[in-house]
């Protein structure tokens, strides 16, 4: 018997290349998710021309389309015409990977090795941006003394802060090797111990190494070999390979080894081992690379090509940050300012950074709606602004790809303006926006030139690519509902849940805000339980994921009830349905008990959305938002 959506999804098939184009398919709650093989064989021109489909786009690999209230009704014709089998969204998921190029795939494991992260990285950000500002820059008792040496209160405040930056950023290397065992599904609290021997205090500070002379580094002596005695603090490529070389040193000796004793030999020797490699080979890898490239800078910065040096620098600092080489720049920036009074190093430096703060400025421009991606850019780009640019790679710009590639772009011209007019520094300052005080006042002025250059190039570049990407436009969420009831009138909506109603425009997701599914309104919820807005039936509680519920209004009207964006991801975590499908229920009434706190834990915004989406004999609604709504007792829209 043929299904209610068998001539579309047999059309839908079709335009999508066909069975053997998809590599995986699944729905969430208004939305099919493919995996195509091919993304360019689909016709998206054809697909949004049938009846059941509003829209398609592209996100994180997966074509997904549009569908509605009716997706897992269509979904259940389709796999039938297909003759496929749908698989779950984490599947799905997995399967995006294949249509990522390697530099994506790359990029990606980064992010998600690094996204556990993010909110300690922005708070050392913040906090070594704010202990710049007070102790580096001298503004005090004719420009010769900074904040912190003119205050009893602010030196110690410095101080006191210290504690907190020195645990983020110099004790970093602990957190990757741990999120990346994490990710790896193997034992946690072996890559803890790990990465904290990576900066043990028995081991010389990593930004000690390149100041003191080789001699004078202490070594663990072996007998037949000595290892030097050295830390990486801060560094992440070391952390990366080490926490990668634990990982599969555990899954070896756990596949070797008996049950009966894996709970001693696979600790013991996948650690033992790791530590060994890592400060064995690993680490004096990572130093001699440093090394080489102190010498590149040295020999560049004093050749008659120092132009193309410099671009060729500014471009590929960013890159230095994030695997920790960065910290050998120092040595270079001393012996020039020893040799002749000043250093060019140190300029081009400062430039990269406010170039990787311009293109997280763009996103935040993009993603102006997006208030979980908000909570991430906007204190980045201030840390970046100031002079640290790890929140702003890692939270933003590595996340996206195109953002950390614009702000080198930008770096390489200015640095390249930079060098070729001879701008010196007279220390190593703040290597932000706060930097130009560093800067031998001669040099002010093109300085301020080149600053110019890594803000607006970097804007500009990633603010159009990221348009034509459709960044701050994209979907990110689900909806809902089912059937009909009789013709009694309803004359207003209550709030369904007690917070400020907000109009469905300023919902950051293409699907709500572009009212595909219908109009409505949103909520950014202050208690933890979902009620009907008016009398009616319940059509359906979305199974599994428990995140959103359709009602049928004593009206004929048909609602959707969505909590949060990107929930159903959550398979039900934080959610309990206190209603099924066919139950009567009144204004006010609990629908669903949801925790706002494992939503936002989980990555997710938690505003609460209302869509119409059959208006039944309603014929025409008005919509109140920009207030403080108590559930059950003030509307949020009449109806006429």
């Amino acid at each position: 018997m043929a299904g209610r959506f068998t001539e579309d999804s047999k059309k839908l098939l079709e335009y999508v290349g066909g069975r053997e184009n998809i590599a995986a398919v699944s729905h969430c709650v208004t939305r099919m998710r493919f995996v195509l093989n091919d993304p360019s064989k689909a016709d998206t021109g054809a697909i949004e021309s049938l009846a059941s489909a509003k829209g398609t786009f592209t996100q994180a690999g997966q074509f997904q389309v549009i569908i509605g209230n009716e997706v897992s009704t269509f979904y259940n014709d389709f796999v039938a015409v297909a003759g496929i089998e749908g698989v779950s969204k984490d599947a799905v998921k997995k399967a995006a990977k294949q249509n990522q190029n390697m530099l994506q795939r790359i990029m990606s494991s980064l992010a998600e090795i690094f996204a556990p992260l993010i909110p300690a990285i922005i708070v050392g950000g913040l906090i070594l941006g704010f202990r710049n500002i007070i102790g580096e820059i001298a503004l005090f008792d004719g420009g010769t003394k900074t904040l912190t040496q003119v205050s009893v209160f602010w030196a110690g405040m410095n101080s006191f802060l210290w504690l907190i930056g020195e645990a983020v950023f110099h004790f970093l290397p602990v957190c990757i090797v741990w999120s990346i065992t994490k990710k790896m599904g193997t034992t946690q609290a072996l890559g803890i111990v790990l990465g904290i021997t990576l900066v043990s205090p028995q081991l010389l500070n990593a930004y000690s190494v390149a100041s003191t002379a080789a001699a004078e580094i202490p070594k663990w002596n072996f007998g037949f070999m000595q290892v030097d005695m050295i830390g990486y603090q801060a560094q992440v490529l070391p952390a990366v390979l080490a926490g990668f070389t634990l990982v599969y040193l555990e899954r070896f000796f756990r596949k070797i080894c008996p049950s009966v004793i894996s709970m001693i030999v696979v600790p013991f020797c996948s650690l033992i081992l790791s530590v060994i490699v890592a400060h064995g080979i690993l680490g004096p890898i990572g130093w001699k690379a440093g090394a080489v490239i102190s010498d590149l800078v040295n020999a560049g910065l004093t050749s008659s090509f120092k132009g193309v040096f410099a671009a060729v620098f500014g471009f590929f600092y960013a890159p230095l940050v994030i695997t920790g080489l960065h910290h050998m720049s120092n040595a270079i920036d001393l012996q020039l300012i020893a040799d002749f009074g000043g250093t060019t190093l140190w300029p081009m430096i400062a430039l990269s950074n406010i170039a990787q703060g311009s293109a997280v400025l763009a996103m935040i421009c993009l993603q102006k709606r997006d208030a979980k991606a908000k909570e991430v850019s906007v204190p980045a780009c201030i840390s970046c602004y100031l002079g640290v640019t790890e929140p702003a790679m890692f939270g933003v710009n590595l996340k996206y790809g195109f953002p950390f590639i614009c702000g080198m772009a930008g770096s390489a011209v200015a640095a390249a303006l930079s060098v070729m007019s001879g701008v010196k520094a007279n220390a190593i300052g703040v290597g932000g926006i706060p930097g130009v005080l560093s800067i031998q006042p001669q040099y002010m002025g093109i300085f301020v030139i080149a600053m110019a250059v890594v803000i607006v190039i970097p804007f500009g570049l990633t603010f159009i690519i990221g348009k034509r990407r459709g960044i701050g436009t994209e979907g990110k969420s689900d909806g809902e509902r089912e059937e009909r009831t009789g013709d009694v009138a309803v004359e207003q909506l209550t709030a369904y849940v007690s917070g400020r109603v907000i109009p469905m425009e300023e919902v950051p997701d293409q699907v709500f805000a572009s009212k595909a599914l219908g109009d409505g309104v949103a909520i950014e919820p202050e208690d933890e339980v979902l009620r009907a807005p008016a009398n009616g039936t319940v059509a359906v509680v979305m199974d599994g994921s428990l995140h959103a519920c359709g009602l049928v209004l004593d009206n004929g009207m048909e609602v959707l009830l969505h909590i949060g964006l990107d929930t159903v991801d959550m398979n039900g975590e934080g959610f309990e349905a206190l209603v099924k499908p066919g139950d009567r229920v009144n204004a006010g009434d609990q629908l669903i008990r949801f925790s706002r706190e494992r939503i936002r834990k989980a990555g997710h915004p938690d505003m609460v959305i209302m869509v119409v989406t059959n208006p039944g004999n309603t014929a025409s609604i008005e919509w109140k938002f920009g207030f403080l709504a108590s559930a059950g007792a003030d509307a949020v829209a009449v109806l006429k």
